[in-house]
């Protein structure tokens, strides 16, 4: 077998070598107005070469090492195991989140400006892809745009607060009906389609969205982006040394305390954790009632659906409005944290990992997906010196997983009805 492969793994690396040196051998240098090609460091060159060798290596006993790979899974300390009791499991799950809940609200108080600042993506990050499990991980629908519904939310905030003057907690719900509403637009094209056809018109929304965003400079102020958002208040309580608006209060004046940065940090993670919260209730609630199962049967079988007298239109329908409802409320928070938000901020990239987040958590299962939320987001902060080579580790990573647990850190689990035959 080995020799059988010699000729394709003596070809697959002689491609990844003229494709990788050209790449990452040659520099493009300014030398005043001149611009020369110049050849990369040896330690760049050294690690084509040895990225060659290890291609060639994997392609030569790619049987063996796969069937090596094989065998992760019985390490699996998960493998084999009977599934737990539907009725135990949800109170499990409930207590693992209140656990969460209860150290998300003392967090703050504990650690570093910097980390309630990181906590805070991570509470984004949370209602994201619970958002997106909606549409992909119950209802069956891939979404490769989800970030558009993300940037309507973000940019409807920024400009409202521009042109109109209005608050964060009016642009709240305006931004995510907004989102909603595009959701329910993006429903009706997509409704016939599935599988690949549905992932690349999603994709194509998502990209027009950020296109739009970033040519329509009169508006969104294209690649430049839209600054000066304001940061929400308190019952008319600011958070700054100074207050901006004629009308309004400083916070450490109204309480007799000193001024410090941590306090506008501090409320916004907590607007953060009460909206994540608030999304996995409402979330879970819906699992729960008709619309939830409806979800659940499309993706199972639409045909079998459709035979029951379920709408097609109405679940999906359902399913991109509600998901998309949740992103706009992330985008809102978002653009409040950064203060500024640009096109950049929004492309593929967020789509991937937010996709990335619901699969490795486990398609359907809400506590999963919140915790592979807070690992996806905190492990690349851990190890920073390795920043340069984050998505390599994120893929490498992705991979070993789907060998190693295919169905996700916590899959969700249905009932299943056994009937005893008849004799």
């Amino acid at each position: 077998m080995v020799a059988q492969n010699f000729g394709h793994a003596l070809f697959c690396a002689m491609i990844t070598l003229i494709i990788s040196f050209p790449i990452l051998g040659f520099n493009l240098e300014a030398q005043g107005i001149n611009v020369t090609l110049t050849g990369a460091k040896t330690t760049t060159i050294i690690g084509v070469v040895l990225a060659s060798i290890i291609v060639f290596g994997f392609q030569l006993f790619r049987d063996a090492i796969m069937g090596a790979l094989g065998t992760l899974p019985r390490f699996n300390p998960l493998a084999g195991r009977e599934p737990m009791e539907p009725s135990r499991r949800v109170k499990l799950e409930s207590r693992i989140i209140t656990v969460l809940v209860v150290l998300f609200l003392f967090w703050p108080f504990m650690v570093s400006r910097g980390s309630v600042d990181l906590a805070t993506l991570v509470l984004i990050y949370i209602m994201l892809a619970l958002g997106l499990n909606v549409v992909v991980g119950l209802a069956g629908l891939l979404d490769l745009g989800y970030e558009a519904f993300y940037a309507v939310g973000a940019y409807t905030f920024a400009l409202l607060s521009r042109y109109f003057d209005i608050s964060f907690w009016l642009a709240l719900p305006i931004g995510a009906l907004l989102a909603a509403l595009f959701g329910l637009v993006l429903g009706f094209p997509v409704l016939r389609l599935r599988g690949d056809y549905l992932a690349i018109v999603t994709l194509g929304f998502g990209e027009i969205i950020r296109i739009l965003l970033n040519n329509w400079t009169n508006v969104t102020g294209g690649p430049n982006g839209i600054g000066g958002i304001p940061d929400p208040t308190l019952f008319g309580m600011e958070f700054g040394r100074r207050v901006k608006e004629e009308g309004n209060t400083s916070f450490h004046e109204t309480f007799g305390i000193a001024y410090s940065g941590e306090h506008k940090v501090i409320f916004l993670y907590l607007i953060a954790l009460v909206l994540a919260v608030i999304t996995a209730m409402v979330i879970r609630r819906l699992m729960r009632m008709p619309v939830g199962r409806a979800w659940e049967a499309l993706r199972e079988d639409e045909i079998a659906a459709r035979s029951l007298g379920l709408s097609r239109t109405a679940v999906k329908l359902s399913a991109f409005t509600i998901g998309a409802f949740f992103a706009g409320f992330a985008g809102t928070v978002f653009a409040s944290k950064q203060g500024f938000i640009s096109p950049e901020s929004f492309v593929f990239l967020e789509s991937a990992i937010i996709l990335a987040i619901v699969v490795l958590g486990g398609m359907g299962s809400q506590l999963g997906v919140i915790l592979a939320a807070i690992a996806v987001t905190i492990l690349p902060e851990l190890a920073r010196e390795f920043s340069e080579y984050r998505m390599l580790i994120f893929g490498a990573a992705m991979v070993l997983m789907m060998v190693w647990r295919p169905q996700g850190l916590l899959p969700m689990r249905r009932i299943h009805i056994k009937l005893n035959r008849l004799e």
